[in-house]
């Protein structure tokens, strides 16, 4: 029996995508949560994707996989998986001093004052920042404009500079 020649590039698509962006996806949540769980959410997300791969657009996979992420960690925060919201990955020194993102996260005044802000700046902040999203990818994980996201961006930026600074006060 020869596979349908749609149903063979949607396989191919679809093992281009998990090679490209399984790596970015499980850390997207080893991040936010337990690593424990990290392959699990990741692994939901690519069966979103498969499922929706007509939805999904064509060279701009990795956004779409973020947003959905963002759907999937909410379910799972929902469900009450042990996904707290202001954890630290637990990662250990040694690894961290590899990672920049992960060293400023393990200052605690830049923790508290991350963890101040609103989620929604927390989470334009994190996919900036950790994820390295530019602004168009912003955009399209958020489901806004261009220049809306530089906005929120912008807006996230100087509430975490206001949140840092209230803290160093003391």
């Amino acid at each position: 029996m020869t596979v349908p020649v749609r149903a063979e590039s949607d396989r191919d698509w679809f093992t281009r995508v998990v090679e490209e962006h399984s790596t970015a996806i499980v850390k997207y949540f080893a991040r936010r949560g337990p690593h424990q769980d990290a392959e699990d959410l990741a692994a939901e997300v690519f069966l979103t994707a498969w499922r929706r791969r007509d939805d999904v657009p064509r060279g701009a996979e990795l956004p779409w996989l973020y947003r959905t992420a963002g759907f999937v960690l909410a379910n799972a925060r929902r469900k009450h998986i042990d996904l707290p919201v202001e954890t630290i990955p637990d990662e250990g020194r040694v690894r961290a001093d590899e990672h920049p993102e992960l060293a400023a996260l393990l200052d605690e005044e830049l923790r508290g004052a991350l963890a101040s802000v609103a989620e929604r700046d927390r989470e334009i902040l994190l996919l900036n920042a950790w994820e390295g999203l530019s602004g168009d990818e912003i955009a399209e994980v958020l489901g806004i404009s261009r220049s809306g996201a530089d906005a929120a961006l912008s807006r996230a930026r100087s509430r975490l500079r206001a949140a840092w600074g209230e803290r160093q006060t003391f």
